[in-house]
């Protein structure tokens, strides 16, 4: 089932083209830009430990 969905999508992008990438096409508004450094100082309050079984998870840091 799966890959008769990618074989149809692969055939609708030769058509289409390649899906749209307008989120990243004009620059940041300074409302993004206070959003992204709050989102990356929150993220170093955390780190991210793997299981030896290959899965991952988040902690606080200490």
């Amino acid at each position: 089932m799966v890959e008769r969905l990618m074989e149809l999508t692969g055939k609708l992008r030769m058509i289409f083209g390649p899906a749209q990438k307008s989120g990243v096409d004009h620059p940041m508004s300074e409302e993004n830009r206070q959003l992204l450094k709050q989102r990356e100082a929150e993220a170093t309050q955390w780190e991210t430990v793997k299981r030896p079984d290959g899965s991952t998870y988040i902690v606080p840091k200490r």
